[in-house]
């Protein structure tokens, strides 16, 4: 098993030009639809743009292994697409606060400000967590013994578990919120009993299981940073830290819940 490291940054350099086409194209779209939310439905969809770019790019060069570029373009697939979908349905057509707070402190060109401040950063950051879809389409050949099914065997489960927990997480949150009766509530119902965070939780898992088909040369290990950093940011940065200052603010009986609940990782819940 060798990786061919000057392919290898052929292929990123024309994924990294896709991807920043892609989303200057979605800040075009952005700015004739009036709303930048539409940003946030491409994320997913943004590393299924890698995936593919590095397949085709790998193929074209004669480099990788068929099997594990098709198993991590499917796996990419499926859950950047179901993402896509469920941030689509959730946002509607109505714009999301964090970036009308954004262009309220632009100076000068409010279109401008955006693309710098929200897409460009977008665009390097999920270009940096999704390169492992690029080492896992440039790894060719195989190692010696049964390590690549293996690692291959364990990032499907591992994605699995992600997969189930994210998509199954929005589905009982999204059913918490259509009853009005649970308006202002706090879910702690399903998977939310279990963890506050299940979705992320989820993303995370998903993230190491596109990274483990790529964990059976030393080249793989190189990028293992990738998962970790996005890991770091579903815990501590924009995703489950930044929701729970919300919540603490806006939901009675929140501090109770975070009291007796897994924070990140599912365990059963603390006595009340």
């Amino acid at each position: 098993m060798d990786l061919d490291w000057g392919a290898l940054g052929t292929g990123a350099l024309v994924s990294f030009v896709v991807l920043l086409a892609v989303f200057t194209g979605t800040w075009l779209l952005a700015l004739r639809l009036g709303r930048h939310s539409v940003v946030d439905v491409v994320w997913g969809l943004g590393f299924v743009v890698v995936a593919l770019a590095g397949l085709l790019t790998a193929r074209a060069g004669g480099h990788g292994d068929l099997g594990r570029q098709l198993l991590v373009l499917a796996l990419t697939t499926a859950w950047g697409v179901r993402l896509a979908v469920h941030i689509g349905r959730r946002n509607g057509d109505r714009e999301d606060p964090r970036y009308e707070e954004i262009a309220a402190r632009a100076r000068g060109s409010v279109a401008a400000h955006l693309y710098r401040r929200v897409y460009l950063p977008q665009t390097a950051v999920l270009f940096v967590v999704s390169s492992p879809l690029l080492v896992a389409a440039f790894q060719d050949g195989t190692a010696t013994g049964g390590w690549p099914l293996v690692v291959a065997l364990l990032g499907v489960a591992v994605w699995s578990l992600g997969f189930t927990f994210e998509t199954v997480g929005d589905w009982q949150l999204e059913r918490f919120k259509a009853d009005p009766a649970n308006r202002g509530q706090v879910n702690d119902r399903g998977l939310w009993r279990y963890t506050r965070h299940p979705n992320y939780f989820g993303d995370a898992c998903v993230m190491w299981g596109l990274w483990l088909p790529t964990a059976a040369h030393w080249s793989g290990w190189v990028f293992v940073v990738c998962p970790a950093l996005m890991t770091l940011n579903l815990v501590k940065g924009s995703g489950a830290a930044m929701t729970e200052r919300r919540m603490a603010s806006s939901r009675p009986g929140f501090a109770a819940y975070v009291a007796r609940t897994s924070a990140f990782v599912p365990w059963p819940p603390k006595p009340s």
